[in-house]
């Protein structure tokens, strides 16, 4: 797409009222643009549309209307989690009308270098400690994303910190999604990093290809002296490295050594230089966050770091130092020998199956949400090996009890909404249940495999609610 600025007096449509649809539109009201914006949520489900509107920004809430968007439309910026077989998209595509994300109209609007980060899994606690390590070692990073603050919002701000040289931000740190990225053209990362790729989102992008081929429009733009950081324990970094690529290509890894960039030898986070040699960066033990899945979150974020030119002692000290972050593996209390962790952010089974194998005790599991069409039987070995008791909720609780009876797992427990106590009384329930199966030594973990949309806002929501039930305990 153009620049922001190119669209003054020009019709621009933003679909959804989201944060990345208010932030956008915001921007290009500011630049002049003729701006529309449209969601299917009724006025009163929609705050937003009164701050919008007293800017002078036309909003329609309720239903998309057959005309939007209009013929004299240039640009519709889309919200990323909205499916491109809307009828608003299919009439802008029809109408030869450009349909980009609002991370293509952030990134088209500065010069500060872009740090991407994007994968099935990892990617918030990638980018959490990027964005710290870099910190550390005084670089001025601004981390944004699919993390929480709008792309437009934090390319604002950080363009108007240019103009004080002791508080001027950097470089970008942005965690992006697969749906924010279908949505790129030319926007260009000077370092981006695939975590790993899983079956999921499938729903959305149809396909395996399509959602891979999403996640590679990270690195498509990239140029001379721009590195990539791909997992080498995947097998879609084989098939990337036979691509003709711009830039260069660092490899991390969780279980071995690489030929550029980081890796494990001898219990030690490793960084393997370009001229052949290695420098040890921390042990593996002295890593603050549990779990094998968190050594590969590590490696990658020290790759990255090293990229764009951290310390080591920077890099040691964060990874030494961090604990975590919220609805990732969060440890939240224990009680009478029980420990109890949030991981409500794993709304896919890789992801459950990190959080589940990074415990040595029993685990009575908490699972459940919304059922995009899985079976969930990756999880069957698992569910064998570390689960004592399952209690699931949601679209997909049925399923889940499905695999866990074929484990043998013994003790099952389903719960709904309960009458008059709502979706916080449904996770009350939820931690009582668990509980009556738990004894000392055992975990108590919520990690449901599912996106959160069949009954909760958000994940956020989800996590927020089963640590306030463990804390009413």
């Amino acid at each position: 797409m153009k620049k922001v600025q190119a669209y003054e007096g020009l019709q621009v449509a933003i679909l959804g009222l989201g944060k990345s649809g208010v932030a956008a539109a915001k921007r290009f009201h500011l630049a002049g643009a003729v701006v529309t914006v449209n969601d299917l949520k009724t006025r009163e489900e929609s705050p937003e549309a009164a701050e919008l509107e007293a800017l002078g920004i036309h909003v329609i809430c309720g239903g998309h209307p057959d005309d939007f968007p209009s013929e004299n439309t240039k640009l519709l910026v889309k919200n990323p989690g909205i499916p491109y077989q809307v009828l608003p998209v299919q009439r802008a595509i029809t109408l030869g009308i450009e349909v980009v994300s609002e991370v293509e109209v952030a990134f088209s609007d500065t010069d500060i270098p872009l740090i991407g980060i994007t994968g099935s899994n990892g990617k918030t606690t990638t980018t959490t400690l990027v964005g710290m390590i870099m910190d550390r070692a005084g670089m001025n990073p601004m981390v944004c994303g699919n993390i929480g603050r709008p792309v437009t919002d934090a390319v604002t701000e950080a363009n108007e910190s240019q103009s004080d040289s002791n508080h001027a931000v950097r470089w970008l740190v942005a965690e992006l999604s697969s749906f924010q990225l279908k949505g790129t053209f030319d926007t260009r990362a000077r370092i981006g990093c695939m975590t790993n790729l899983y079956e999921t989102h499938l729903d959305y992008h149809g396909d395996m290809n399509d959602y891979s081929e999403s996640k590679y429009k990270l690195f498509s733009g990239m140029q001379t002296g721009d590195v990539a950081v791909w997992n080498a324990d995947q097998s879609i970094t084989n098939e990337w490295l036979k691509r003709p690529f711009g830039g260069d290509v660092w490899l991390f890894s969780s279980t071995g050594s690489v030929t550029r960039g980081v890796g494990v030898q001898e219990g030690f986070l490793t960084w393997y230089k370009v001229d052949g040699a290695s420098e040890q960066i921390i042990k593996l033990d002295e890593i603050g966050i549990p779990g094998q899945h968190n050594v590969e979150n590590a490696a990658a974020a020290a790759a990255i770091s090293l990229a764009a030119g951290a310390s080591i002692e920077s890099i040691f000290a964060v990874l030494s130092e961090f604990r975590g972050v919220e609805h990732r593996l969060e440890f939240v209390r224990e009680i009478g020998g029980i420990q109890v962790f949030n991981d409500s952010k794993a709304t896919n089974p890789q992801a459950s199956i990190r959080a589940i194998t990074s415990f040595n005790q029993p685990v009575v599991y908490i699972a459940g949400g919304l059922d995009r069409g899985s079976d969930y039987m990756e999880l069957l070995p698992f569910f064998e090996k570390h689960i004592k008791a399952l209690v699931a909720f949601g679209q997909t609780a049925e399923k889940l009890k499905r695999v866990a009876e074929l484990a043998g797992v013994a003790n099952i427990q389903l719960v709904g909404l309960p009458d008059g106590r709502g979706l916080e009384g449904m996770i009350a329930d939820a931690v009582e249940a668990a509980f009556g199966f738990a004894n000392p030594g055992d975990v108590v973990l919520l990690s449901p495999a599912c996106a959160s949309w069949d009954q909760f806002k958000s994940y956020e929501v989800r996590g927020r609610m089963f640590k306030a039930a463990v804390h009413n305990l």
